[in-house]
């Protein structure tokens, strides 16, 4: 009589497949190719802000199902980064870092004279920016931080996983219409310092996609701001910015400037503390005892 073990080994392409290089190569690449899709529906719909939204928001359901759909069926694990008890607090915590820390930003630059507002356009010009918001924060969070970040963190642990995601989330800027090294490795810094560190802290996405949003959105849709070297489009605010480019970030962005650097970086070392001091720092596989990575 033989016997079958209660939890048999998966065949070796399904050990392949729930790997880390094949986490990164085959789910990030279908991410990347709805990122695709995300730029031809703006680009599409241009003139339409309003089907440029319904689109988006279309995109970024099957976003979701694409990464939910891995994770049970490939991976066959629980995903506690999209889990949704304390979605809606995270999420609103998310929006109002963004939202605070870049309206911090643009009140220094007001203070010094360099930024000067001259007249407010229709509330109309608010509604194109929803579509870029929404399309960045959630595919950008999906593939850095929770498709890169969580695969090398699965094996060289929270400090590598955080070095790497901020990094290669820094270098995609470069390809922007107004992209420079500069600017990549400001966001490099301090937007990936931080969104690294509101995942490993609260070990879900909803933070870092809330600030991804309200930063992206205010920037654009209030403050009329260049969005990480992108093409201007004009928001609520008409102004004028007259000032060294160390602090205004000329054509990149505010986030080429050393105030963004300061404030945005500060904020995830905070950010980072509080999750050594709880114990969400996870080791290199090496160092690790059975210990989940997902908190």
């Amino acid at each position: 009589m033989t016997t079958t073990p209660a939890n048999p080994q998966p065949n070796l392409a399904l050990r392949i497949l729930r790997s880390p290089p094949a986490r990164v190569l085959l789910l990030g690449f279908i991410l990347v190719l709805f990122m695709t899709l995300n730029t031809d529906v703006m680009t599409s719909y241009a003139g339409e802000p309003v089907k440029a939204v319904r689109h988006i928001i279309a995109l970024a359901i099957a976003g979701f199902a694409v990464y939910v759909g891995y994770g049970y069926f490939i991976e066959k694990r629980t995903l506690t980064e999209l889990a949704l008890p304390g979605m809606g607090r995270q999420f609103g915590v998310g929006l109002l870092i963004g939202a605070g820390l870049y309206a911090a930003c643009e009140m220094i630059l007001m203070a010094l004279g360099i930024y000067r507002i001259v007249g407010l356009n229709p509330w109309s010009y608010m509604v194109p920016a929803i579509a870029m918001a929404l399309s960045s924060s959630v595919y950008e969070e999906l593939l850095f931080r929770g498709v890169l970040f969580g695969a090398v963190e699965q094996w060289f642990g929270s400090w590598a996983a955080l070095v790497v995601s901020s990094l290669v989330f820094g270098l995609t800027h470069l390809i922007n219409p107004q992209g420079t090294i500069e600017g990549a490795l400001f966001i490099a810094v301090e937007a990936g310092t931080l969104l690294a560190a509101a995942y490993m802290l609260t070990r879900r996405l909803w933070v870092s996609i809330g600030f991804h949003m309200a930063w992206n959105y205010t920037q654009s849709a209030i403050f009329s701001g260049v969005v990480s070297g992108n093409d201007a489009q004009q928001g609520l605010i008409r102004s004028t910015v007259n000032g060294p480019n160390w602090l205004t970030g000329g054509n990149f962005g505010l986030e080429s400037s050393v105030l963004a650097l300061l404030l945005c970086t500060s904020t995830g070392i905070v950010m980072l503390l509080m999750a050594v001091k709880r114990g969400k720092i996870v080791p290199p596989i090496w160092k690790r005892q059975d210990r989940p990575v997902n908190q």
